[in-house]
């Protein structure tokens, strides 16, 4: 696992060359490495100084290292105007540090720290690179519900450090009451984020830069995903009593975001709540804590990571030409950019669980988890997913189809970058079905 941070950390130098493309490569290159030559095994193993991986820890780093290579390609804008590009791949290489350190630790501590840490270069790209005035705001949004809600989870980390003598997530033993639960959950709750504490997430998006919210979509929800099923490894005795809760909420909240969802008139503010649904029915597979939703719910966030980041990408092609993401405006672009009409396509299908991609797998196991949770659930699944397919269609239609802006002088053409970066999303996004069966081996 060392050799992962090593080989991250030892790219520094290479930024201050100012070499945007051999950063990129450098990043491509080290991911296939890895990929090559980790063992996928459903307990920790390459264990050093506290850090290792198992099949869950490797999933989300190779989805990290993914999408903070597929950033720096989405924000060659930023380079060509040479918008303080070195810093923006400073930024973009420390986060990928902490999301690594996040995600390979063993320690409950180290896990927290780490996982607020990743916050802040978040934040650094919020409000540098945003758009608008009002990405403070957003920003200020996004930092204070996360401290709001991490607060009790790090005073109930040195409570079970005092209790057990131990923060390792396979030794810690302590009897949990009420309070505990919740302020070992409710962190993560807000982190993915759960209905009721979503509302930092739109603002977010809307106000980050294409790799703001690549990131946000891709890698940053899913912390809180994983940091529930680490920490429901300890507490798995307890959880049953109080899951109905947000079992309850999480399903109901993904029907009340569906029909949010078609009320939108900005883009990117349609994929951000389209996020809120899917990650509902996440944290639904969480909380039945049975195979199907515990590997559902796995499943669902790559996918969903992998779909949501390709959408975001095709909403900031359309802006770096149109200069507005509105729904008003952005009308009949079949007629000027047929062939990314056809990735519109894709990942719009993908997004409502399309075969073949990993969408659809996740959808299935998380729908079985839930209704063996309780059958009376499928009225809620099956509305949710109703709506799904009707904001997808909506946000393909109404984008593609219709009268073209009159008001448009000029429109720049697809370049290859583009191509290749949503191809570089729908492609594992889709064929990673085929050796889906590794991420079936971690429970």
């Amino acid at each position: 696992m060392m050799m992962v941070l090593f080989y991250v950390i030892f790219l520094i130098p290479v930024l201050f060359l100012g070499y945007w493309w051999f950063f990129f490569f450098c990043l491509v290159l080290g991911f296939f490495y890895f990929l090559n030559s980790f063992w996928f095994l459903n307990y920790y193993s390459m264990l050093s100084y506290s850090f290792g991986g198992d099949i869950l820890s490797m999933s989300m780093i190779f989805l990290s290292f993914w999408i903070v290579l597929l950033m720096i390609l989405a924000s060659c804008s930023i380079y060509f105007n040479k918008s303080n590009y070195v810093e923006f791949m400073l930024v973009n290489l420390i986060l990928l540090v902490f999301l690594v350190l996040t995600f390979s630790t063993v320690n409950l501590f180290l896990f927290y720290l780490f996982f607020e840490s990743s916050l802040i270069p978040t934040l650094f790209l919020i409000f540098g690179w945003g758009y608008q005035p009002e990405r403070l705001g957003a920003g200020f949004y996004l930092l204070f519900y996360t401290l709001f809600a991490s607060l009790p989870l790090l005073i109930s980390i040195f409570y079970m450090g005092y209790v057990s003598s131990t923060l390792y997530y396979f030794l810690i033993k302590v009897d949990f009451n009420f309070y505990l639960y919740i302020s070992m959950i409710m962190a993560f709750l807000v982190k993915m984020p759960m209905i009721f504490v979503h509302f930092w997430l739109p603002s977010a998006h809307v106000e980050a830069p294409i790799a703001g919210s690549m990131i946000l979509a891709g890698v940053l929800l899913k912390l809180g995903g994983y940091g529930l099923m680490r920490v429901f490894g300890f507490m798995f005795g307890y959880g049953f009593s109080y899951s109905y809760i947000f079992i309850g909420l999480s399903i109901f909240g993904s029907l009340l975001v569906g029909v949010l969802c078609l009320y939108q008139f900005d883009i990117k503010s349609l994929i951000a709540y389209s996020s809120v649904a899917h990650m509902g029915l996440v944290i639904c597979g969480i909380f039945t804590f049975n195979f199907w939703g515990l590997c559902g719910s796995l499943i669902m966030m790559i996918g969903h990571g992998l779909c949501s980041s390709g959408l975001f990408c095709l909403a900031n092609i359309i802006y770096e030409r149109v200069n507005s993401r509105s729904f008003m405006i952005n009308k009949g672009l079949i007629s000027f950019m047929p062939s990314l009409s056809l990735f519109w396509f894709i990942l719009s299908s993908n997004n409502m669980a399309s075969p073949t991609s990993l969408n659809l797998l996740g959808e299935i196991m998380l729908i079985n988890g839930v209704m063996s949770w309780s059958f009376f659930s499928f009225i809620f699944l099956m509305i949710s997913s109703f709506f799904a397919c009707c904001y997808s269609i909506y946000l393909y239609s109404y984008v593609q189809h219709g009268s073209f802006f009159g008001g448009f002088k000029d429109f720049g053409l697809s370049t290859l970058r583009e191509f290749v970066l949503i191809l570089f999303h729908i492609l594992p996004l889709n064929l990673f079905v085929l050796s889906v069966d590794i991420l079936t081996l971690w429970i």
